[in-house]
């Protein structure tokens, strides 16, 4: 985890200097050479690269994520009111990804070389090649401005989420599918599930309790990880539907070259990462007796 943690916050530093200046975007097309100095050591950019970065791990070590550029604002005050926001479109998304894409895998191991199978295969390989900024324009057209029965974006109520949710679950809905498909396939092989069945236990039986627990620990490792990249990378959804999460307020620092909010987003991003994989490993062992 420190590891992890270390390169991810290394990495936002050093792109971050990389991608320009924010002195530009800060005084202006007009400003003079004197002007733009002043402001440089403001801002502590007239020091050498080391020390501005010992300083940052320094700071963010202590738990100060410094002020925003562009906002003159916490950075931290900022992130703990967009937050709220994406974890409810996360876990919405998520929701939606595992009660649909457990099943549909299931399903299609089940009927392993049948109809079902072929379908379900069909439908999570076109929900992981389609676009996710395609699918949430499209989705808006349709149900929000062609048949106005949902909102085009926005938060708001339960309504508002439904169209942005399921933008979110459609990529890790398809991932989930189609490994629970391939593990559960494989488990149904093995020799103690045809025991099983000789001792005469219910259909589902066997597969929700015996198959289903045994074949968990891999789709329990991409839910995690799917969780992670949906939390870093919700700058799509949330730009399409207008959504005030951190996906869209990256947007903005990137776009502003707002080094300390990109770098405080780079943070809680990786802190979230590397603990939802932490619990995804503790899990383990609650559902798979072997472990423990």
């Amino acid at each position: 985890m420190l590891v992890t943690l270390f390169l991810a916050l290394s990495g936002a530093f050093l792109l971050g200097r990389l991608s320009g200046d924010p002195v530009a975007n800060i005084l202006g097309p007009f400003a003079t050479p004197d002007q733009v100095d002043a402001l440089r050591a403001t801002l502590g950019l007239d020091r050498p690269l080391a020390a501005q970065y010992a300083d940052y791990l320094g700071s963010t070590l202590v738990g100060d994520l410094g002020e925003s550029l562009q906002f003159y604002q916490s950075n931290l005050g900022m992130i703990l009111d967009r937050m709220p926001y994406t974890l409810q479109l996360l876990g919405a998304g998520m929701l939606l990804a595992v009660l649909l894409g457990v099943p549909l895998g299931i399903l299609a191991a089940t009927r392993e070389g049948g109809l079902w199978d072929r379908a379900a295969s069909a439908l999570a390989v076109l929900g992981q090649s389609v676009p996710v900024f395609w699918l949430g324009m499209m989705l808006v057209a349709v149900f929000a401005v062609q048949l106005g029965l949902l909102p085009a974006g926005q938060a708001g109520g339960l309504s508002n989420l439904v169209l942005p949710a399921v933008t979110m679950a459609m990529y890790p809905m398809a991932h989930i599918a189609r490994l629970t498909r391939s593990t559960m396939a494989e488990v149904l092989r093995e020799p103690y599930i045809a025991s099983v069945r000789a001792r005469g236990l219910a259909g589902w039986r066997v597969i929700f309790v015996h198959a289903l627990r045994n074949a968990s620990p891999p789709v329990l490792t991409v839910a995690a990880l799917q969780t992670g990249m949906l939390l870093s990378g919700a700058v799509a959804v949330e730009y399409v539907y207008s959504w005030p999460g951190l996906g869209s307020l990256a947007l903005q620092a990137i776009q502003f070259r707002d080094f300390p909010l990109v770098q405080a987003i780079v943070v809680v991003g990786a802190i979230s990462f590397v603990l939802i994989n932490l619990i995804a490993d503790l899990l383990y062992a609650v559902v798979d007796p072997r472990l423990r």
